[in-house]
């Protein structure tokens, strides 16, 4: 349970940070929104997050586009079902594609493109009530540590954001940036992530 816990909430982070760096102009705009509401003479809390609609709708991006277990758990059926055409016999193990469901082009537009702000405005949410978007799953067998997961998502991200600015290391262009998956039941980057961090904050 704590490898499970701690590795995807790392991988989630890492994704995040990823895409953050590869796209300045919406790590700008969530540090515009963190100085108007928080300001720079303290740090982000949680209390803070629910008046930061840009960084939810960041968070929702960054799981859409790499969810931490892209097959999620194993599902398995009593008895037999009919889907889409399909009859899946009873006492089958079934395996759902998050990942090809969260990057549907008939879902999403431009669905392979990071674009948090297809979610200003937005009713999905993360909780398993949208199949489009479905990170954690759905139903009973969704990931039992959801709200711990989005809250420390959430607020790491946010406080990150706010405390420091995010650039590639020295002489990288963003277009050199790796961003090739591992396969399996987790989904980490294959090469790990390397940064340029610089404080914008002045507190001690």
């Amino acid at each position: 349970m704590l490898l499970a816990g701690t590795g995807t909430t790392r991988s989630t982070l890492e994704w995040g940070f990823s895409e953050l760096v590869r796209h300045p102009e919406v790590q700008r705009r969530a540090q515009e929104e963190l100085d108007r509401v928080v300001g720079r003479e303290r740090y982000v809390q949680e209390s803070d997050l629910s008046g930061l609609p840009y960084i939810q709708a960041l968070v929702k991006e960054i799981m859409r586009l790499h969810p931490a277990a892209p097959l999620g758990l194993p599902h398995f059926n009593s008895c037999p079902v009919s889907l889409a055409g399909y009859t899946i016999p009873a006492n089958s193990t079934l395996h759902v594609n998050i990942w090809a469901i969260c990057r549907d082009p008939s879902s999403w537009e431009r669905a392979h493109e990071f674009r948090p702000e297809r979610f200003l405005g937005s009713c999905h949410n993360l909780l398993g009530q949208h199949f489009e978007l479905i990170p954690f799953s759905s139903g009973r067998r969704r990931c039992a540590g959801i709200n711990l997961a989005l809250l420390h998502v959430s607020l790491t991200l946010a406080y990150l954001l706010h405390r420091f600015e995010w650039r590639p290391p020295p002489g990288v262009d963003v277009s050199e940036i790796d961003m090739s998956e591992t396969t399996g039941l987790a989904c980490f980057r294959t090469v790990p992530l390397r940064v340029s961090v610089r404080p914008r904050l002045e507190l001690s």
